[in-house]
């Protein structure tokens, strides 16, 4: 559908009940409560509509109300309207329960044909699990159990489970099958919010509908890929959580393989879910197994020391409430990758993430080969600046290339300029929470941006064998450094030693 100015006019998503179990959580209240804000001000989401919150606490549909209305008024991304956050909270109801309530499913399934039949919203009901991932599997089970994940008389039913899938490539299967045995894959929605941010989406246009890029994506013209996911962050009240998970499964698996896929798939056949998806879970499952030996080789794991990040005074992350005294959990995690086909043979892949670092800064850097020096012999010229296409997606959404020319003179002398996009030079937004789109497409049953089964285990195979390595060594192999720092020395050898170096992260 189209305006009359040319702009595409997006409609409204389908009626539906949008169900979301953890409705007493941070999530819901920081993300979901904006998103949905969001959407209702932007007039897409549908006008039969409800939302459902479960959760364990007791308490009214009222009370529960008041939460998401402070919710607003603390985390709302834009002004808030308050005609529109009483029409958003009319259609809120709320239901106590939990997988370990049998009951309370059954109470559920009576209070959604009741809404369905007051509002209309036709028997579509999207579940959302904002809850820990303990409760995926019982929860998935128990609508299985109770019916209320059948689809029937037309109307769908879909499940979005936020990450982490799994913590390791065994448990990520478990929960895959675990899940396939309630949903069909076509209901299940695994949710990265990373895919929602627009330069991440953009990777996809930059490369596919331009001319210019898809030609030399390659290892004839490509010399290295570097990937970055830098915090200034540090740990904080995340101690429990974050010393049983580390840097690297909290951020590999799902974040830098999206963005690792996105820019080294092939091209999809056509735009549509089977097609993306099969295609980013085909290179993921063509990253090079190594052994554990080789996985050492390839890899950094550091842990900050006190220092001084972004504006606070950071101690030692062994310091941090809940983190064992003598933790060899990663905080920052580097890793060398090859990717074992045709169009990447030989071109590494280097990716990095880390806590209390130096500056936030997450890009995707694809250096270009080298131009022939020979041209420039007998000029006065010492080197040539390294020619890279930037996707940088945070702290603020762009593109840029650098790139040689001749400095102004009678003299032949070259530098290195850049050429600049960004998002808010060029297109007027409202600020969002990045799951304004991912709730739309689950909505409109557009599953592109979301995980398959296939592919979560693709990125799980491919990071097991430094999970395994550094279950092996131990403490040994473990690197520091400080707070406030890009990371740890041993980060730049790994990469020196493919003779090449970081970008500056700061």
């Amino acid at each position: 559908m189209t305006a009359k100015n040319g702009a595409r006019v997006v409609p409204p998503a389908d009626p539906c009940c949008f169900v979301v179990f953890g409705a007493s959580g941070d999530l819901t209240h920081r993300l979901l409560m904006p998103a949905l804000y969001n959407l209702a001000a932007s007039g897409l989401l549908p006008d039969a509509f409800s939302i459902v919150g479960v959760a364990r606490a007791e308490m009214t549909t009222a009370a529960f109300c008041d939460g998401l209305r402070k919710a607003l008024d603390q985390f709302a991304t834009r002004k808030v309207e308050p005609a529109v956050v009483e029409r958003l909270l009319s259609c809120v109801t709320y239901v106590q329960g939990g997988p370990e309530d049998e009951a309370s499913f059954d109470r559920l399934g009576e209070t959604l044909v009741a809404i369905e039949h007051k509002r209309g919203t036709r028997g579509n009901r999207l579940y959302y699990l904002a809850t820990p991932p303990t409760a995926f599997t019982p929860t998935a089970r128990a609508l299985g159990r109770t019916g209320l994940a059948r689809e029937e008389n037309g109307a769908w039913r879909r499940l979005i489970i936020e990450k982490p899938f799994g913590t390791d490539l065994a448990s990520a299967q478990a929960l895959n099958r675990a899940l396939l045995d309630v949903f069909e894959e076509h209901q299940i929605f695994r949710i990265d919010h990373y895919l929602g941010k627009e330069t991440v989406q953009n990777i996809m246009v930059m490369r596919f509908a331009n001319g210019l890029f898809e030609p030399i994506w390659n290892r004839d013209h490509i010399d290295q890929v570097q990937i970055t996911v830098a915090e200034t962050l540090p740990v904080g009240r995340r101690g429990k959580f974050y010393d049983a998970t580390g840097a690297l499964r909290d951020m590999v698996p799902n974040h830098l393989f999206q963005l690792l896929s996105l820019v080294a798939m092939e091209p999809p056949s056509r735009f549509d879910a089977r097609s993306v998806r099969s295609e980013k879970a085909n290179v993921l499952d063509e990253i090079q197994m190594i052994t554990p030996e080789e996985a050492l080789r390839r890899s950094v794991r550091g842990q900050y020391l006190a220092g001084r990040a972004g504006r606070e005074d950071v101690p030692d992350y062994r310091a941090t409430r809940d983190v064992a005294p003598d933790s060899t959990t990663e905080t920052y995690v580097a890793l060398g990758l090859s990717i074992d086909n045709w169009r990447w043979a030989g071109v590494p892949f280097f990716l990095r993430t880390g806590k209390a670092l130096c500056a936030r800064v997450s890009e995707v850097a694809i250096k270009f080969k080298q131009a022939p020096f020979a041209m420039f012999r007998h000029t006065p010229i010492e080197h040539l600046a390294e020619n890279f296409l930037t996707v940088r997606i945070a702290p603020e959404e762009g593109i840029s290339l650098q790139f040689n020319a001749k400095v102004p003179g009678p003299s032949i002398a070259i530098d290195g300029v850049h050429m600049t996009f960004q998002y808010k030079d060029y297109f007027e937004s409202a600020p969002s929470t990045g799951y304004e789109t991912l709730i739309y497409d689950c909505m409109i049953g557009d599953a592109i941006l979301f995980q398959r089964a296939d592919g979560v285990e693709a990125g799980w195979r491919a990071v097991q064998p430094f999970l395994d390595a550094w279950r092996q060594a131990g403490p040994e192999g473990l690197s520091f450094y400080k707070a406030g720092s890009d990371g740890p020395e041993e980060a730049h050898r790994l990469i020196g030693d493919h003779g090449r170096r970081w970008r500056p992260v700061c």
